[in-house]
């Protein structure tokens, strides 16, 4: 399968241990800052439809605002109930201070 790498954002807009919403193409991304290492995940929970940017981040684990569901960010795996199907994720590079995923 071909790579289709886009820029999504600056690297310096990636919050420390936080995270941060970026629309591409009409899609939702949320993006990840730990431990110096950016990763990338679809933004809407699979339980329900709540914005993980408005979540809560420990780590490498995202918890959703809306029923408390929790994924690993690194793989997508949900982590707790009620969320049981895991999230999107996306391969991200770093070039020249940018941001790119891999939207395949």
């Amino acid at each position: 399968m071909a790579e289709n790498w886009t820029d999504v954002s600056a690297l310096a807009d990636v919050p420390d241990d936080d995270v941060a919403a970026v629309t591409v193409g009409g899609a939702e991304l949320a993006l990840y800052g730990v431990d110096g290492t950016v990763f990338a995940t679809d933004n809407v929970c699979t339980h329900g439809h709540a914005r993980l940017c408005d979540g809560f981040l420990d780590g490498h684990e995202i918890e959703c605002p809306l029923h408390q569901g929790k994924f690993d960010i690194r793989n997508g795996h949900a982590t707790c109930q009620p969320a049981t199907d895991p999230l999107r994720i996306f391969p991200v590079k770093i070039e020249n201070g940018r941001v790119f995923v891999d939207l395949g």
